[in-house]
């Protein structure tokens, strides 16, 4: 009987893991300037990304949380609206950047490639990483809400 309380206190950690919700934010900052972001950090969360979001407030963003540093290549499947997205090293230095990245179209979507190895990466509205001035080497910082 012990043993299949276990089992079922086990299996409900794995299942409340696999339901997040992705509600977790963080504020994160490049200097001064601030977004509020939704934090993706579980495959499913990371998969879904912005898809379907028809509209993203000036200050808001998503941050993708990796396991560890790699080459992270993403696409804009199902994503309608224009992003900047920001490559970050595990110093949370940024070592890409790919501006005004466009929704795919019916067709196949090609794959951003970055140049550099990174643990986090942030997407935020198109232009807003010219706004702000926003160049490779640049740390972000952030603070769990």
């Amino acid at each position: 009987m012990k043993r299949l309380s276990v089992l079922i206190a086990i299996f409900l950690l794995i299942l409340q893991g696999c339901g997040r919700t992705g509600s977790d934010e963080y504020t994160v900052c490049f200097g001064e300037h601030c977004f509020d972001v939704e934090v993706a950090v579980n495959a499913r969360e990371r998969a879904r990304g912005m898809m379907f979001r028809e509209h993203l407030d000036s200050d808001r963003g998503m941050l993708f949380i990796f396991e560890r540093e790699g080459i992270y290549p993403f696409w804009m499947k199902n994503t309608l609206i224009p992003l900047d997205i920001i490559w970050l090293d595990t110093e949370k230095k940024v070592v890409f950047i790919s501006k005004n990245t466009q929704p795919c179209g019916d067709g196949p979507c090609p794959l951003i490639h970055p140049t550099g190895k990174a643990k986090y990466v942030l997407e935020l509205n198109s232009g807003m990483s010219e706004k702000i001035g926003l160049n490779i080497t640049d740390t972000l910082s952030f603070d769990v809400k």
